[in-house]
């Protein structure tokens, strides 16, 4: 062997020293492939520091989940309406007895007590503290602390970690891990996304304020087209008087961003439009320091006052649970909205949620949830609420936004929740938006100047939480000037400045991240071969790729296809029902408001009359709805006029059978409720 020969292998060995020896029997689990631009690598982390170690269990059954919501849900399924327990829930899905015996056994073996060991609630995941030393001998690994360039953090994390080969199977992943948990926009970037506009997160149009006398017989309906009173509601759907209130049987409405409703409101709307008591209010239930009600007729909440005085006279005397989320200081702040989802909601609803994992997401997020103790002057002072409130049967939420803005893990984490609750008979009923197949145009909306996206600002924008299989989506319907409440309704649409600053139609079109689910497959197919839009359009699904955005893949398909709509994504909206020309009492005054904000307590106060007769006849609640209302789509008013523009088209047209338009149609009450009673 020459000199230089040998001091090739002295360099080799030496360079060797301070590298891993990796046993034979362990292997890579994850490792990155690149680090952002905007992270630095810094020193290693020292040995004596603690890590909040956390190992993601692999968990059984996901994949099943949709197949287990099928057989409660599908009313041809004998297991139809046999809901599960919360208990069952966390059963059917946590992960195997063999899987939490060999991590276990695995982290002991690698120096980690028992005793420090905890396992989550839902059986999710182990959690302990170790020392930085620890946790490189058990994984094989290095922990360096990196600093984020865009908000100044520093966190710890390593560029790769081993585990032993029959381990590998068991565990999903490991923080801190190789994972760098800030989004790819900063907490401020992040809070601008926020900023949606309050007709896209949620129906708050200004008051369409109306001239005249306030009509003082309720039963009129010579005026439907002019204003939707209780009366309108009624005969439109043929909803007759409700005179039952089952103990179990309360509609959930879903509140916040300063939301109070005022009581004189409800009783000038209740003495002029009904024959309901003054004085009557919902049931509060107030999550993580929410407030209910205001004696300040300044701070009159637009969408509360309307979502009660729509869905009073459809389920009185029922009662209504009223869901306010969140302090005042948090409501108060204009960069918070619920465009990014519902994960302190649904902590309320379900405790295990809190610590539930998927998706590589676990708990609530930094950058996009509110945290608990709130640490801003004023905030609220308790603990997150996890499980406090059992849910209704029913839960009307008019909020929302886009899926192009929501991070996928984020949004498809708290999918799988509405699976669950689904599988516990909980009914979910999302507002599908108010601005057609796209989002608002700037300023009005946080996506560009169309509110459409890809790099010709002309692909179609669907909203988020509709989107999601799990829930029901509702579009919106008008009775257009010089129709009755005995002709058919058609989709809504009103152009812009008349009466409110932007187009108003009903929001509709097909996810980008979810796949048509296998209970709308027919009605779908059936659209595109007997009414194709003729748009040219692309098939694939967004993939995850950590950004805060969706859409990267999917713009470029798009642009390379010319493609404005995905052909293979779920439908949206599933059914829909009267959403404009709504007569309110806010702040003291009468007027008119709309969105398919409106349209969603209407059809969720339909369903909870549903289950009230169910109830009384001895059976449960429907639960997940959308299977049992695309096998029996007669049973709905299928609306065939109208569309939803937007992207410089007319969007898509409303059509007989199903269109992402006004879904299946609007209810048809008698003919649910003899099909719900039907079933078991």
């Amino acid at each position: 062997m020459t000199r230089l020969n040998v001091l090739f292998c002295l360099l080799a060995i030496l360079a060797g020293l301070d590298a891993i020896a990796i046993p034979l029997h362990h292997e890579v689990h994850e490792k990155r492939e690149r680090l952002a631009p905007r992270w630095t690598k810094l020193d290693r982390v020292e040995s004596h520091k603690l890590l909040p170690m956390r190992i993601n269990l692999t968990q059984t059954n996901i994949e099943n989940g949709y197949d287990h919501l099928m057989k409660v849900a599908d009313p041809s399924s004998p297991r139809f309406g046999q809901h599960w327990t919360s208990e069952e829930v966390i059963e059917a899905f946590r992960p195997s007895k063999q899987t939490e015996q060999e991590v276990r056994e695995w982290l002991i073996r690698g120096g980690i007590p028992a005793n420090r060991i905890s396992h989550s609630d839902n059986k999710g995941w182990f959690a302990f503290y170790a020392t930085t030393e620890e946790a490189e001998r058990l994984l094989y690994t290095e922990y360096f602390e990196y600093e984020d360039s865009v908000t100044g953090g520093v966190m710890p994390a390593c560029e790769e970690y081993h585990l032993p080969k029959h381990i590998l199977k068991h565990i999903d992943y490991i923080t801190p891990g190789i994972k760098l948990l800030a989004p790819s926009h900063s907490k401020k970037d992040a809070a601008s996304l926020r900023k949606v506009s309050s007709l896209s997160s949620r129906n708050t149009h200004d008051l369409h304020r109306v001239s005249g006398v306030v009509h003082t017989d309720p039963n009129d309906l010579s005026t439907c087209d002019i204003a939707i009173t209780p009366a309108c509601v009624a005969a439109l759907y043929k909803i007759p008087p409700a005179s039952s209130a089952h103990p179990n049987n309360s509609l959930g409405i879903f509140e916040s961003e300063l939301q109070f409703y005022y009581q004189k409101d409800l009783d000038s709307f209740f003495t002029n439009f009904t024959k309901i008591k003054n004085g009557t209010h919902p049931v509060p239930a107030n999550i993580d320091g929410g407030q209910q009600a205001t004696d300040d007729p300044f701070y009159a909440g637009g969408e509360v006052n309307l979502d009660l005085m729509l869905a009073y006279p459809i389920v009185h005397p029922q009662t209504i649970t009223l869901y306010q989320v969140d302090d005042y200081i948090v409501q108060a702040n204009q960069n918070d909205t619920y465009t990014f989802g519902f994960n302190t909601f649904l902590d309320a609803l379900d405790g295990s949620y809190c610590t539930f994992s998927a998706y590589n997401e676990t708990g609530n997020d930094p950058y996009l949830d509110q945290e608990y103790p709130d640490p801003n002057t004023g905030g609220w002072q308790g603990q997150l609420m996890c499980g406090v409130y059992k849910p209704t049967n029913v839960i009307s939420l008019s909020y929302g936004g886009q899926e192009s803005d929501v991070p996928i893990s984020y949004q498809k984490r708290q999918c799988l929740e509405y699976l669950k609750l689904g599988l516990q008979g909980v009914s979910f009923l999302f507002a599908s938006g108010d601005s057609g197949v796209s989002n608002y145009p700037a300023p009005y909306g946080i996506d560009g100047p169309t509110g459409c996206l890809g790099p010709n600002l002309d692909i179609f924008n669907p909203t988020w939480p509709g989107t999601c299989p799990f829930v029901t989506s509702v579009g919106a319907t008008k009775v257009y000037p010089g129709y009755t409440v005995n002709d058919p309704e058609s989709a809504v649409y009103d152009p812009a400045g008349f009466p409110y600053a932007v187009n108003f139609s009903s929001g509709g079109g097909f996810s980008n991240l979810y796949s048509i689910p296998e209970y709308q497959a027919d009605a779908v197919a059936n659209y595109f071969k007997k009414h194709d839009p003729k748009y040219p359009y692309y098939s694939a699904l967004a993939n995850d790729t950590g950004d805060i955005r969706l859409l990267p893949d999917i713009e470029a398909l798009a642009g390379s296809t010319g493609g404005i709509y995905n052909r293979i994504g779920r439908g949206i909206p599933d059914v829909a029902a009267n959403g404009d020309n709504i007569a309110v009492y806010n702040g003291g005054e009468f007027g008119l408001s709309g969105g398919t904000s409106a349209s969603t307590p209407i059809f969720a106060g339909v369903i909870n009359r549903l289950n009230e007769e169910r109830l009384n006849h001895g059976k449960g609640p429907i639960g997940f709805l959308n299977p049992s209302l695309y096998a029996n789509p007669s049973m709905l008013n299928d609306i065939t006029n109208g569309s939803n523009p937007g992207c410089n088209t007319i969007g898509f047209s409303a059509v007989p059978g199903w269109d992402p338009v006004t879904g299946l149609g609007t209810p048809n009450f008698p003919k649910m409720l003899e099909y719900y009673l039907s079933l078991p």
